[in-house]
């Protein structure tokens, strides 16, 4: 029911954990297997380590900054680290990072010999703004793309940032290089927060923001990716739910990564978004997941051919007994109002801006023509 094939492979389920720290070495990428993740993803390795900040990582309810850059491990070391993650079994997809396309293909190839199921291209780093210029540029992403492609035999993905002005047009680039898959989108740059008592920010320096902050800009990323490109996608971006797995399938994706969200839950929440899953399939009689694959794109329309006729909130005379006023809070209008338990809804002073109809816990509000 869950399974899924991308890249030539027939994973369990869709859900695959993505690079970070959680997947540092062997033992980790192991583990994360074992967790029953259809495929892992390597921490991002380079030519050159660096020593890590201190410290690096903060969080909130909300999501996470981290400024860990890169795997601190050599990348003849991972020809170890990789047959201790292979020793599962399962499909690992390894990062690579690198400045130009020769180093990126030779980081591709030596991973390749190492053992690694398929290649992850990343082309971004919100903590360094080096990299920045490939992600947002075609032409010298098709290059570095066309470089590990011809450089492998096994299936390459590219991971795409949010940071371009037209993410499209690199997707575009990035299928013409012949790659076998896009990721989207990377973690965005920010600083997570400040402790307004010592002035100090959750770290002393800009970073990736992952978590919920950045799922909206992830699920634009790839409608925007399957509108215009026929490549298969991997969603990634506050994912920590089957709700969201389905968010991001319904608008294209073909597999949905899981990142901060194994960091700051453990490796557990795999498998309870696995059996979340099951459960929404067995509910709404899916039997392949391909069933549900882009249904959401059918409404989603450009601003152009939104509707600009009146519309109201057809609300009046709703029974509400929740013990709030928030629609009555909110409306920008004063147009709603309640009397006892019946609320009330004076059309001529609605707009039908919509705002009631998204806030109300009991989702009783309604906007009709």
């Amino acid at each position: 029911m869950l399974k899924t094939k991308i890249l030539g492979f027939e994973l369990e389920n869709p859900l695959v954990i993505a690079a970070g720290p959680w997947n540092r070495d062997g033992a980790g990428i192991k583990a994360s297997i074992e967790s029953g993740a259809g495929a892992v993803v390597t921490e991002s390795i380079v030519s050159d380590t660096v020593i890590d900040a201190r410290p690096r990582i903060a969080a909130d309810s909300m999501g996470a900054q981290n400024i860990r850059l890169y795997s601190d491990i050599q990348i003849e070391g991972w020809e170890r680290e990789m047959a201790i993650a292979k020793s599962a079994g399962g499909v690992v997809i390894a990062s690579v990072s690198g400045h130009s396309p020769s180093e990126v293909s030779y980081l591709a190839s030596k991973l390749e010999k190492y053992g690694a199921d398929g290649i992850e291209l990343s082309v971004s780093n919100p903590a360094v703004e080096a990299l920045e210029v490939v992600a947002a540029n075609p032409e010298t992403l098709y290059e570095m793309t066309k470089a590990v492609v011809s450089a492998v035999k096994i299936p390459v993905a590219v991971k795409l940032s949010q940071n371009t002005t037209n993410i499209a047009k690199v997707a575009k680039a990035v299928k013409a290089a012949n790659a076998s898959a896009v990721t989207a989108i990377n973690t965005v740059r920010g600083i997570l927060g400040v402790d307004v008592e010592t002035a100090q920010p959750s770290l002393s320096t800009y970073g990736g923001i992952s978590g919920e902050y950045i799922r909206p800009m992830g699920l634009a990323s790839v409608a925007t990716i399957a509108q215009t490109v026929d490549i298969p996608i991997c969603g990634v971006g506050g994912v920590h739910s089957a709700k969201n797995v389905l968010e991001y399938m319904m608008l294209g994706a073909t597999t949905v990564q899981v990142g901060t969200a194994v960091m700051l839950e453990g490796r557990q929440i795999i498998s309870k978004i696995i059996r979340e899953l099951e459960v929404w399939a067995q509910d709404h009689n899916i039997r392949d997941l391909t069933e549900i694959r882009g249904i959401a794109l059918n409404n989603l329309k450009s601003f152009e051919e939104m509707k600009f006729r009146p519309s109201v909130n057809t609300a009046n005379g709703t029974v509400c007994k929740e013990n709030c006023n928030k629609c009555i809070d909110v409306c920008l209008h004063e147009a709603i109002t309640r009397t006892g338990d019946m609320i009330n809804v004076d059309r001529g002073k609605c707009t039908g801006c919509g705002l009631c109809e998204s806030v109300c816990p009991a989702k009783k509000l309604k906007l009709g023509w």
